[in-house]
């Protein structure tokens, strides 16, 4: 199993966003991976959250975490991460 590093602007993102590192790493372990280019994918995960949200501070249900990643050779690279918030789960 590749470890998988964050690199700055993803760490930056995640923690601006409102993303654990472990939820990161579930997002990239847990989930189908979306081929997005040549080396590079997505994976997304929902998670339960009942909680304000660090963007607007708005108290949402439900979180989405949507990592964007290069898998190399001898890691996995995350390159951002996106979190959405909402209600209802899909």
């Amino acid at each position: 199993m590749k470890p998988i590093r964050l690199s700055n602007h993803a760490a930056v993102r995640a923690l601006q966003r409102g993303a654990s590192l472990q939820e990161i790493v579930s997002c990239i372990r847990g989930e189908e991976w979306l081929h997005l280019s040549s080396c590079k994918y997505s994976a997304r995960k929902t998670f339960s959250f009942h909680s304000l949200s660090p963007l607007n501070g708005k108290r949402y249900n439900f979180k989405a975490v949507e990592t964007i990643f290069a898998d190399e050779k001898v890691e996995i690279v995350v390159v951002t991460v996106k979190v959405y918030y909402f209600d209802e789960k899909n």
